[in-house]
C-alpha cells in the first residue's frame, strides 16, 4: 500500500510541473486474465480469457521533450462462456458456466512521445494500474437433454460462495505498450502483468489448494483528445 501512495504522489508531482497538458476519452476491446493454479497441479498456472470492452477519461501531461505521464479512469466488463461437458460417460447431463467481470481501474502510464510527421506520434509507455473489482459473478447451467436450467449463481469475490477459491477485489498491475497519435486522435495497445496474488486464502491444508496467480490484461484503445492546452 506504501508503494501504491508514493506512485500516486510522485504522478500528482509531475503533473504539477507539466507544460502543456490534454484530456480525452478513450473506448476499446479489454480481455482480463485472470492466470491460476489448481488443486490438480499446483505448480502451472492455467488462463482464463474474460473478453469484453473498455471505456475512460484519459488525462496527458507532457513534461520535457516528449517525456510525460498518462493517468485515465476506466471502466471495464468481461465475459467468458464455457463449452458444455458431460459428467459422466453419457451425452447428457452436460453443464457449462458464464462468467461476468465488472471492474474500475485508474492506470498511471509514464510515457515517451516521438514525431515522425507533423502532429503525429509514435508511443511507448510504462506503468502501474490500480484496479477495482465491482462485481464478477459465475453463473452455473445444466442441460439433461430436454431443457437447459441454470443450477446456481456464485459471486466469485465472497468467500462464502467460493470457499477457498475467493478472490480479491484489489489488484495491481503493471503494463508496457504502445500506440500511434494523429493530432487529435489516438490507439494505444499493451499488456498489464498482475502483481498481487489474488486469492484471498494464501494457504490450505489437503488436496484442495489454490495458491498462487495472477489477474492480467490485454486492451487496445481508440480515442481522442477533446481538449488541449499548449
Amino acid at each position: 500500500m506504501k508503494r501504491i501512495v508514493i506512485v500516486v504522489l510522485l504522478v500528482a508531482l509531475t503533473m504539477q510541473v507539466a507544460a502543456n497538458d490534454c484530456l480525452g476519452f478513450q473506448v476499446g476491446y479489454a480481455q482480463p486474465t485472470t492466470c491460476l493454479n489448481s488443486a490438480g497441479n499446483k505448480d502451472n498456472l492455467a488462463a482464463t480469457m474474460y473478453n469484453g470492452f473498455k471505456v475512460g477519461l484519459v488525462y496527458d501531461a507532457m513534461l520535457i521533450k516528449g517525456f510525460g505521464v498518462s493517468m485515465g479512469l476506466n471502466y471495464t466488463f468481461g465475459a467468458n462462456t464455457t463449452p458444455w461437458e458431460s459428467v459422466g460417460k453419457l451425452p447428457y447431463p452436460k453443464t457449462r458456466s458464464k462468467s461476468f467481470y465488472h471492474q474500475l481501474e485508474i492506470p498511471i502510464d509514464w510515457q515517451y512521445k516521438f514525431e515522425i510527421a507533423q502532429n503525429t506520434w509514435v508511443i511507448l509507455y510504462t506503468g502501474p494500474t490500480l484496479q477495482c473489482g465491482l462485481n464478477f459473478t459465475q453463473k452455473n447451467f445444466k442441460d439433461n437433454g430436454k431443457e437447459i436450467t441454470p443450477t446456481d449463481e456464485n459471486n466469485v469475490f465472497s468467500e462464502n460462495d467460493m470457499k477457498d477459491h475467493a478472490l480479491k477485489r484489489i489488484n495491481v498491475t503493471w503494463g508496457i505498450g504502445a500506440g500511434f497519435q494523429y493530432e487529435r486522435y489516438f490507439i494505444r495497445g499493451g499488456y498489464d502483468f498482475g502483481m498481487i496474488n489474488p486469492y484471498k486464502a494464501q494457504s490450505f491444508t489437503g488436496y484442495d489448494a489454490y495458491t498462487r496467480g495472477r489477474f492480467d490484461q490485454w486492451q487496445i484503445k481508440l480515442g481522442m483528445y477533446i481538449w488541449q492546452t499548449k
